[in-house]
């Protein structure tokens, strides 16, 4: 028998529609791989042997009726701030460390309604702030490409997971950069989806008006299996719409692709452009007429979501206070018991972002910076409008750098959060992003984002299973 776990969702499931192999051996290959890889390259926060393997049997007897779902029986992982009932939901942090899931959330529920099989919990940032998944209370995930170097972040954990052969597909969350950022260091398939395309009841909040639930996979064929069963309207969620996916098949002779010139300026990497251009050639070369436009608001949109963000997190942190939520350390008053239960509990990055986050929504500041910052976010949702007009989709680096050493952007905030500067103006104006690995530079992958209009999903994943 082959080796089981570099089969993609679409081979396992003709594997276990054939009998070649059961979903149990399919885990037990998954586990075995967990086992080897995993403590070196720490992607896993927690891995739930015993609920897999039960999971694999009922899975293996909907398989013997002959009437199952592309996903029955096929292993996953799940970033570890997205809840699973009776599993440990740390959010890569101490405030969490001992916290248990009571309920699933939505899109867990819709993926064990088809029978998935849940491997176990993998790490991110902690609270997913971070483009590198350093910031996690746990330690730092490993790129499996080269283990000098990050995952990439925060969903660093399920990239390095799928690319390492340890899970057949992950969910993630991407509030700026988060799935396809690793997803890009780590050469597989991330798609940051539409806001409000995939519920996000039982995702631990970061900045609730960006954060978005989406599948890394293997390649975009499996993305777009993933998306079919988790997203969808959820009366859990005021926010989800009314979207069902549909496939749609995109020809490419004719097609416009836009080429923001704000995307091949300073600070890329010339190996990393030389990857991406020759990656959209290949579409040139079967018909697609290449654009260049410019998307004037992407100059201030860092600055912009580094003020959005950690103002949004901060609201939504506020309730870690060691009364009714988290880490609790005991102290002389009800301030000190404040004061202890953060100060232990929140990591150097989430205070940081909190701090920022509470100063800039003070009285005296939100709007000069709050409403400022919303302002712009308005120029960069009508910069996609106007593009949209004149092109079908739009093509990019994700990241201008491939990933980099372990360490090295670590304590400079401000050189890590450019990390986003391709990323984070598709998360402002809430439409769908996918990273595609398009090439190497040496070891390390690189990857192309595609970029559509709201709830063009199909589009985007169209473009991507017919790059060659």
């Amino acid at each position: 028998m082959s080796d089981l776990t570099k089969l993609t969702i679409v081979q396992a499931h003709e594997g276990l529609k054939k009998k070649e192999f059961t979903s149990v051996d399919l885990t037990k290959a998954y586990l075995e791989n967990i086992k080897k890889f995993d403590k070196e390259i720490n992607a896993f926060l927690f891995v739930d042997e015993k609920g897999a393997l039960e999971q694999a049997k009922v899975a293996d007897v909907k398989i013997k009726s002959e009437n199952f779902g592309m996903l029955c029986g096929i292993p996953c992982a799940i970033k570890d701030n997205i809840l699973v009932e009776n599993l440990k939901c740390t959010a890569a942090s101490k405030m969490l460390e001992n916290y248990v899931a009571t309920y699933d959330a939505t899109v867990v529920k819709r993926l064990k309604d088809k029978g998935a099989v849940i491997l176990g919990k993998t790490n991110l940032d902690e609270f997913a702030f971070g483009s590198s998944c350093e910031n996690s209370a746990f330690g730092p995930t490993k790129n499996p490409h080269d283990k000098t170097r990050v995952a990439g972040g925060s969903s660093g954990g399920s990239a390095a997971a799928v690319a390492a052969n340890m899970a057949c597909y992950a969910l993630g969350s991407d509030t700026g950069c988060s799935i396809r950022l690793p997803a890009s260091f780590c050469g597989i398939v991330g798609l940051k989806t539409t806001y409000g395309a995939v519920s996000r009841y039982g995702l631990i909040a970061s900045a609730s008006s960006i954060d978005q639930i989406g599948p890394l996979a293997k390649n975009a064929e499996d993305a777009e299996i993933i998306l079919e069963v988790i997203s969808g309207k959820d009366n859990m969620d005021a926010t989800s719409a009314d979207f069902v996916y549909k496939e749609g098949k995109v020809n490419i002779k004719g097609l416009k692709i836009g080429l923001p010139k704000e995307y091949f300026g300073a600070g890329l990497d010339k190996d990393v452009e030389k990857v991406i251009r020759a990656a959209i050639k290949k579409f040139q070369d079967q018909g697609a007429e290449v654009i260049e436009i410019g998307m004037p608001s992407f100059e201030f949109a860092l600055a912009c979501y580094y003020i959005i963000q950690p103002a949004e997190a901060s609201a939504n942190l506020a309730r870690f206070d060691g009364i009714k939520y988290g880490l609790s350390v005991a102290g002389e008053d009800l301030l000190d018991v404040y004061l202890k239960s953060k100060g232990h509990g929140f990591g150097p990055e989430t205070k940081r972002r909190i701090m920022i986050g509470t100063y800039t929504l003070s009285s005296g500041y939100y709007d000069s910076y709050y409403k400022k910052a919303q302002e712009v976010r308005e120029m960069v949702k009508q910069d996609f409008k106007k593009a949209f007009e004149k092109v079908n989709i739009i093509m990019g680096p994700v990241v201008p750098y491939p990933a980099f050493k372990i360490g090295e952007k670590f304590d400079d905030p401000l050189s890590m959060y450019l990390a986003d500067i391709n990323t984070v103006p598709v998360n402002l104006a809430g439409v769908p992003g996918l990273s595609l690995p398009v090439g190497k530079i040496g070891k390390l992958p690189v990857g192309l984002q595609i970029i559509g209009n709201h709830f063009q999903e199909n589009k985007i994943l169209s473009v991507a299973t017919q790059w060659f």
